[in-house]
């Protein structure tokens, strides 16, 4: 009787985007790829990633700002002054 240990894994799923570069930019990207010993998609992929990233935390970040000032919570001018002076001396 043989028995036989079968592993499966499943690929995350993925969608398929096709998008338009210009050719000077597509040349860099491969030879970014080259460089790095990665795939095309791959650099996309992170760049699209880190870009999503950032623009929804600052989104986030906006909505809460909008959502403090309606609330009327606002720095008061001592507040202001403090956080004026303090960025007056380390620049100086």
């Amino acid at each position: 009787m043989r028995l036989y240990s079968v592993n499966i894994h499943r690929m995350s799923e993925t969608d398929i985007l096709t998008l338009r570069l210009d050719s000077k930019l597509k040349r860099k990207l491969d030879k970014l790829a080259k460089a790095a010993e990665r795939s095309r998609s791959f650099l996309v992929a992170e760049a699209i990633r880190d870009f999503v990233a950032l623009n929804e935390w600052q989104i986030a970040e906006i909505k809460k700002g909008l959502r403090e000032a309606d609330a009327g919570d606002f720095a008061s001018d001592k507040e202001m002054e403090r956080t004026i002076a303090k960025w007056v001396r380390r620049a100086g």
